[in-house]
């Protein structure tokens, strides 16, 4: 994989700290804005990237990138894919995936029809906890209650008190608790358990924006509840709760680093995941893995849980009234 960058934020550092661990993606082309020029020749030279820009254009044209991960604002991911997908490029996108479903299903359709890889960088769903936990499910029995709670208080959040708005907390950049925090839990609830059957949103709002939020996933049978914070904190605490069992998750599910299973019986049992690599390191491998193999079934099936992750959060957020520019397209 030939890798093209646009964004030169902390995601991008983040992913820049790891990304060489595997050495067949190649950094090539990284790109910024003329205001963050300074930075994007810095990140070029420390990460020995062939080439870097201020123009998004030079990077769509740049020959040699064969896939381009976004790590932009929310509010820019369909626009920015859209135009690489056009451009023939394979695209690696930040989450949340797109501010409306809408604007999934155009990317979905451009990937599809032009056999791109088209992947949604999240964490969870290629963590190995994640796949143990859904081995585990059937242990647990009948499911009846499954609980989220991402709870952080955020630094930009006494910015936004005092009326400095940043993309995390505008609303004209798609962002919020919801498609922030909460997009984790979303992620975990529909990858274990797929379509709720009823989605319902009770946000906190402030200056139009959702400063947290309780959203409830009803799946007949069991109901979920996920709630999502950045105005204030609590311990992190997640349940899947069946009728012979429970398994419980201290860590965020964003990583799930470790988690237990207590059995009515009384027996209990820890799963820890090794800290050996990067918490992105696993998504990257699987999408170069996919890259190489040209496993476009496995993309596209990945590429459908995103969509339905985006589904569930325009549906929350419209029922709510909680809408973002992109709602009015």
């Amino acid at each position: 994989m030939k890798l093209g960058i646009v964004g030169s934020g902390m995601i991008v550092e983040d992913l820049l700290s790891f990304i060489n661990q595997i050495p067949s993606i190649q950094l090539i082309h990284i790109s910024g804005t003329q205001r963050s020029e300074e930075k994007v020749k810095k990140l070029c030279e420390k990460h020995q990237f062939k080439r870097c820009s201020t123009s998004y254009d030079e990077l769509l044209n740049d020959k040699e990138v064969d896939t381009i991960y976004i790590g932009l604002p929310n509010h820019l991911h369909y626009e920015y894919t859209k135009q690489a997908l056009l451009a023939n490029k394979n695209v690696i996108l930040e989450k949340p995936f797109t501010s409306t479903i809408e604007e999934a299903k155009e990317l979905e359709k451009l990937a599809i029809e032009n056999h791109l890889f088209l992947w949604e960088a999240i964490i969870n769903q290629y963590v190995p906890n994640f796949y143990k936990i859904k081995e585990l499910l059937p242990k647990l029995g009948k499911i009846k209650i499954v609980e989220c709670n991402f709870s952080q208080y955020s630094s930009r959040y006494n910015a936004f008190k005092e009326g400095n708005i940043l993309p995390a907390f505008d609303y004209t950049k798609s962002g919020g608790a919801l498609m922030d925090l909460n997009i984790y839990n979303i992620h975990f609830v529909v990858g274990l358990f797929g379509k709720p059957m009823n989605i319902e949103y009770y946000p906190n709002i402030e200056r139009n924006i959702d400063t947290s939020g309780i959203l409830i996933l009803d799946y007949g049978s069991f109901k979920c509840v996920c709630i999502a914070a950045k105005d204030c904190k609590a311990p992190l605490s997640n349940n899947i709760q069946g009728d012979e069992g429970c398994i419980h998750i201290e860590s965020p599910v964003a990583i799930i680093e470790t988690f237990d299973i207590f059995m009515n019986d009384g027996t209990k049992e820890t799963i820890t995941k090794k800290k050996n690599v990067h918490k992105m390191y696993e998504e990257f491998m699987a999408f170069e893995k996919m890259f190489q193999e040209k496993n476009y079934q496995k993309c596209y099936e990945m590429l459908k849980h995103s969509l339905l992750v985006t589904e569930v959060q325009t549906i929350a957020r419209r029922k709510a009234g909680m809408l973002f520019p992109a709602d009015q397209k």
